[in-house]
C-alpha cells in the first residue's frame, strides 16, 4: 500500500433524493460547483452522478453528465469518476453510456448482483418534493441491483478501447471473487482500484471484522496488484474510512454516501466531509494524495486524453 490516501469524494448519487438534505446538489451547476470545492478540500478523485434538473431523478445519459464534467475539468485538474453504476433500475446499457460516450479516466462498475435496499430510509424520510421518491424508496423491497456476469463483461468490452479504468464496487466477498474471475481471464489489468462499500442493508456489514475480512481477503486474492478504498454508508462514513485508512486503505465520502457529518447534523457540503477525513488522515500522520499522485497510483491514462 502507499503511503499517499487517495480521497474519493462522491457528489450525488442515486441512493439520496432531494428531499432528504437542502444540500443535495442537484442541478448541473450546483453538482459542478460542489465538485470543484471538494477538489479544492482535498478530493483527488471526483466520483460523478448526474440528475434531472426538475424533478431531481437520476439521469444516465451523457448529456447530462456533459455540462458537469466540462465545468469542472476546466476549473480543476482532479481525476473525473463517472458513474456506471446509474441507479438499480436502470439497464447496464443505460448506466455504461456516459463512461462509453465521455472516454473519463475512471468510471465505477460494480461486481456482482445483490439486494439494493433503500426502504429503511422511509423510517427517517416521510415527506417528499417529488412523486417519484417514496416509490422510488419502497420499491427497493423488492429490487435486486442487477450486475450478471454477462453485464460486467458488457461494461469491461464496451470501454476496453477507450483507455477508461475501473474503480471496482464491491458490496460483499463474493465480488471480491468476482473481480479475480475476470483478472484471470485477461479481461482487466492490474493495479486493481477495489472499493469496498461498507454498511448497505443487502450487501456487507460495517463491523471492523467485516472490513479485516474484506481486506484479508483482497490480499490473498490480489497481493501487490490492487489498491484498496472503502465506503461506509450512512452514520458508518466516517469511522469506516478511519478503520481502513490505519491499515494502509484509501477513503472515498460524500454525500452520495452519506448526508451526515455527525449525529443529527447534515452535512452542508461535500467539501465538509472531504475536510473532515483530511483532518483525521493527517491526525494519523497520514499524507494525502494529489490528484496526479493518485493518476501515477492507479495507473490512469491523464485527464488530456478524455472526450470532454
Amino acid at each position: 500500500m502507499s503511503s499517499k490516501v487517495i480521497i474519493t469524494c462522491a457528489i450525488t448519487g442515486s441512493i439520496h433524493t432531494p428531499s432528504m438534505s437542502p444540500f443535495l446538489p442537484v442541478t448541473a451547476e450546483e453538482i459542478a460547483d460542489s465538485a470543484v470545492m471538494a477538489a479544492e478540500a482535498g478530493a483527488a478523485i471526483l466520483h460523478l452522478h448526474a440528475r434531472d434538473p426538475q424533478t431531481g431523478k437520476p439521469d444516465q445519459r451523457p448529456e447530462a453528465f456533459l455540462p458537469v464534467v466540462q465545468s469542472v475539468r476546466q476549473r480543476t485538474d482532479a481525476v473525473l469518476n463517472l458513474t456506471s453504476g446509474g441507479a438499480p433500475t436502470m439497464t447496464i446499457a443505460e448506466r455504461i453510456q456516459p463512461a462509453m460516450v465521455l472516454k473519463p479516466e475512471l468510471a465505477s462498475l460494480n461486481m456482482g448482483s445483490i439486494n439494493f435496499a433503500l426502504f429503511p430510509m422511509l423510517a427517517r424520510f416521510t415527506e417528499f418534493k417529488h412523486d417519484w421518491e417514496r416509490p422510488y424508496l419502497e420499491g427497493s423491497r423488492d429490487l435486486i441491483f442487477r450486475n450478471t456476469f454477462a453485464d460486467i463483461e458488457y461494461a469491461l468490452a464496451q470501454c476496453g478501447g477507450n483507455g477508461t479504468r475501473f474503480e471496482f464496487e464491491c458490496y460483499d466477498i463474493g465480488h471480491l471473487y468476482n473481480l479475480a474471475h475476470f483478472a484471470d481471464r485477461g479481461l482487466v489489468k492490474p493495479p486493481f482500484f477495489v472499493q469496498s462499500v461498507f454498511g448497505l442493508l443487502g450487501g456487507i456489514g460495517a463491523h471492523a471484522e467485516d472490513l479485516h475480512h474484506m481486506k484479508r481477503t483482497a490480499d490473498r486474492l490480489f497481493g501487490d496488484d490492487y489498491r484498496w478504498s472503502v465506503l461506509g454508508a450512512g452514520r458508518n462514513q466516517m469511522r469506516v474510512a478511519t478503520l481502513a485508512a490505519a491499515q494502509g486503505g484509501n477513503v472515498r465520502v460524500g454525500l452520495e454516501d452519506s448526508l451526515w457529518s455527525g449525529p443529527g447534523r447534515l452535512a452542508q457540503s461535500n467539501a465538509e466531509q472531504v475536510t473532515t477525513i483530511r483532518a483525521i488522515l493527517e491526525g494519523l500522520g497520514l499524507s494525502i494524495a494529489t490528484p496526479e499522485e493518485a493518476r501515477a497510483l492507479l495507473d490512469l491514462k491523464g485527464g488530456n486524453l478524455v472526450d470532454f
